[in-house]
């Protein structure tokens, strides 16, 4: 039997490859700035991203209907402004490493809201590849000598899967809409969405100068910028694409290759130390994810 790749299962492995890194450049600016703070500025880099790729290819905005349009709104507060918010949060208490494999959850929450929005089967094997996830993850995150405060870990997992779920749903909501949008305009509606909300947080956390503030510090952050321009404009549309052009399963799991990426390039950059638990998490949480989504 021959390897196959279709044009959704390519766009999903590039996907991998720009969320990696821009993963790893995350967690360098969030050494500067604050979840939140990181949140609006990745949600406007990418929303301007998304209008300057519209007017560079002439393309209008589109008639949704009121129901697709609110789907969409709620699909972008849920997996934006609230999931990515979550991821940063993770991030930020858990470092590159560990929290790649908290996010092996995304597969069997895939699969998970698959059965339930589309009525797709869950098999043994996926229930299988589900235990083996969370093995990973558990074997991963407790007494982690890389963190001393435990109960901080346990927010970071929390956290962490929960932003998971979060995207696995939201981006399902509006699977049906992809099929007959553009997948830049989705794109646009969902972070515009994210950035309205992510700067309304901000300016009642931190009050009415803050806004401007967080602009002027985070556009000069190399490091947040560029992962921005990879990791919410560039895999997004990649992301997106790879849903809208093959199953969700053999997205989700192209999707997932990025949490081998990101234990590298974690070891690589950031000097986070690969023990032996770290890949026995890793080996446990990456073999579920592959069962779950070969399911």
């Amino acid at each position: 039997m021959g390897f196959y790749l279709n044009t959704g299962d390519i766009y999903a492995l590039l996907t991998a490859l720009c969320w990696s890194s821009a993963v790893i450049l995350f967690d360098l600016s969030s050494r500067r700035l604050g979840s939140l703070q990181m949140n609006l500025l990745k949600n406007f880099i990418g929303m301007a991203g998304f209008v300057l790729t519209l007017l560079l290819l002439g393309e209008g905005f589109p008639k949704f209907s009121s129901i697709d349009l609110g789907l969409l709104v709620f699909s972008g507060v849920l997996g934006v402004a609230l999931g990515d918010l979550l991821f940063l949060a993770s991030l930020r208490r858990l470092g590159a490493g560990l929290n790649a494999i908290v996010s092996t959850s995304y597969s069997p929450a895939v699969f998970l809201f698959a059965f339930l929005m589309f009525k797709e089967t869950i098999t043994t094997q996926s229930y299988a590849g589900a235990v083996l996830v969370i093995a990973g993850i558990t074997v991963g995150s407790l007494k982690n000598p890389a963190h001393s405060d435990n109960k901080d870990v346990l927010k970071g997992v929390v956290y962490g899967v929960g932003a998971q779920a979060l995207t696995a749903y939201s981006v399902l909501l509006v699977r049906p809409i992809m099929e007959s949008h553009s997948i830049i305009v989705v794109a646009l509606v969902r972070f515009s969405t994210g950035f309205i909300l992510s700067s309304l947080f901000l300016r009642i956390s931190k009050g009415r100068n803050a806004l401007t503030d967080t602009m002027k510090t985070g556009l000069k952050n190399p490091y947040l910028v560029t992962g921005a321009l990879l990791g919410t404009y560039l895999s997004v549309i990649l992301w997106l694409s790879g849903y809208k052009y093959t199953l969700a399963g053999r997205a989700a799991i192209y999707n997932q290759l990025s949490t081998i990426l990101i234990i590298l390039m974690a070891a690589v950059f950031l000097k986070e130390p690969m023990t032996t638990r770290k890949w026995l998490a890793v080996g446990l949480a990456v073999c579920g994810a592959l069962l779950v989504s070969s399911a």
